[in-house]
Parts: C-alpha cells; sequence; structure tokens
C-alpha cells in the first residue's frame, strides 16, 4: 500500500527516512510530480526502473539542492557550472558534469516541497512519476493511478497538491569545452551565453 504524506516537516522526514532506507517515493517538483530514490542507495535504481517499467540503459537526472551538494557526489564542479548554478538554480536547467569516468546530470527543481525533501535526504537519482512513455502526472491523484497495480513497490507519495506541469528543463553538458546545450528547453541559448561559452 502506498502512504499518502503530507508537506509538512513530519511527512518530509519521514519520506526522508524512507528514500535513505532504499524507498522508491514519488514527489513534487516544479514541473511534473517525480519518482525516485536516495543517490546514496543506487542499487535501488532497478527498482525504479522496474516501477516505470524503463529501460535499464536510459540515464536520470540527480535531483539537488544546490551546487554545492552536486560538488560532495564527487561531481567536477567548475567556474562554469557555479555561474550557471548562481544563475538559474533553482529551475529550469540541467547541467551535465563528469563524474568518474562518466557523467551525470543535475538539476535544482525550483519547488519549496523537493527542495525540503532533497534537504532532508540528500541527492535524489529521479524521474517523471509516471510508466515510462504514459503521460505525466501533475497531482498525488494521478500518481496514486498511475501506479495503482504497483503499490507495494512505490512506499509513498509526498502530497504537495497540483503542479503545473510544462516544458521540460534546458540540458547543458559541462562535460565539453566549450560547453554544449543537448536539449532545448525555457532556458534559451541567449541566456546562456551571457555565462558560460557556447559551441556553435
Amino acid at each position: 500500500m502506498t502512504d499518502r504524506l503530507p508537506p509538512t516537516p513530519e511527512g518530509i522526514h519521514r519520506a526522508a527516512e524512507m528514500l535513505r532506507g532504499g524507498a522508491v517515493i514519488a514527489f513534487p517538483t516544479d514541473t511534473v510530480y517525480g519518482v525516485g530514490v536516495a543517490a546514496s542507495r543506487p542499487e535501488r535504481l532497478s527498482a525504479l526502473f522496474a516501477l516505470k517499467r524503463r529501460p535499464p540503459d536510459r540515464r536520470i537526472p540527480m535531483l539537488v539542492v544546490g551546487v554545492d551538494q552536486a560538488a560532495e557526489t564527487g561531481a567536477a564542479v567548475d567556474a562554469r557550472a557555479r555561474a550557471l548554478a548562481d544563475r538559474f538554480w533553482p529551475g529550469a536547467l540541467t547541467i551535465v558534469l563528469p563524474l568518474g569516468n562518466e557523467t551525470q546530470a543535475f538539476r535544482a527543481p525550483d519547488h519549496e516541497v523537493a527542495l525540503a525533501l532533497i534537504g532532508a535526504a540528500g541527492p535524489l537519482l529521479a524521474t517523471s512519476a509516471n510508466i515510462s512513455d504514459q503521460p505525466d502526472t501533475l497531482g498525488a491523484d494521478e500518481v496514486l493511478i498511475a501506479f495503482a497495480t504497483q503499490q507495494d513497490e512505490l512506499a509513498a507519495v509526498v502530497d504537495g497538491g497540483p503542479v503545473p506541469g510544462g516544458v521540460a528543463s534546458t540540458v547543458i553538458d559541462l562535460s565539453a569545452t566549450p560547453a554544449r546545450v543537448l536539449r532545448a528547453g525555457p532556458i534559451g541559448e541567449a541566456q546562456l551565453s551571457e555565462v558560460v561559452e557556447l559551441a556553435p
């Protein structure tokens, strides 16, 4: 049975405890509802992918409260990343950074409930709270309907009320120099180029 938790300090604390214990939790973001696991429990990604019926080779972003938290994961945070985060976080910009021999996408969502949950639980590996290739969910009821047959796999949803939907974030890759825009979104190249050099 999926728990419905309130967006109160107590509800956030309970959700954070569950995440640290390896649970899969859904929560509101600045666009759609997301679902994720604690980045400290990467072995639980398989459960997240199974819940969404998503191919395991599709990478997902890590949600953080800010650039310092991204740096704490071991990501290579340079002056460009800090400048972009200062300008556009929290918000609709995903920043791809080197992490070990690979890369990892990071974003700070502009939603107080999401930021409180990340602050309490640590970074989250998260994606949209829907079955893969199905419509996005914009409220806790829609999340519960989407995963109605998998209530044992989705431990809880933090009910932060309705969210607005909207366009997916702009994605910029800082593993290259100059930086490359991988996905167009709400933050345009003109805005980005005021902060960092972009590849033509």
